[in-house]
């Protein structure tokens, strides 16, 4: 497996131009939300038998798929494990919140239908194809590489 640095120096080559990494800050970030939303969104019966803990915060398939994901971050390191637990700590809090007002499933369509057209854009505007389709890794390092980021600014 790459190292942190590694992951990020390959993730900066295709995000040199400032528009296609000020539409990254924005959308990436929305990307992960409205994923951790669709999760959410399946239902959740087979996890209410399993774990009978009556705590939708808990017994959702955005949580099974956060703890898989959290032993990739884990092996980049224990702080890069940390930031990412917390990200998906509040998108599971938020997505929660905001599915008590709207469909849930419905608006993480729209925002991630949406963020996808930034993305893309974005790299148009950078003349280099996005990192995913080189590697799919690189799914999990961009909201760690925005998280980097922004920290350093």
């Amino acid at each position: 497996m790459k190292t942190a640095k590694e992951y990020f120096d390959e993730y900066a080559v295709s995000h040199q131009n400032e528009t296609n990494q000020a539409i990254h800050y924005i959308c990436v970030p929305l990307i992960f939300f409205s994923v951790i939303g669709l999760l959410m969104s399946i239902p959740t019966t087979f996890l209410e038998n399993i774990f009978n803990a009556s705590n939708p915060l808990l017994e959702n398939w955005a949580v099974v798929v956060g703890l898989v994901i959290s032993v990739f971050y884990l092996r980049l390191g224990f702080w890069y494990f940390t930031e990412m637990l917390f990200v998906i700590l509040i998108c599971i809090i938020a997505n929660f919140w905001l599915g008590n007002f709207v469909n849930l499933l419905y608006a993480s369509i729209i925002i991630f239908v949406l963020a996808w057209i930034g993305q893309f854009y974005g790299h148009k505007v950078e003349g280099a194809k996005p990192s995913f389709l080189k590697d799919l890794e690189f799914l999990l390092i961009g909201p760690l590489w925005v998280i980097q980021k922004l920290g350093k600014k």
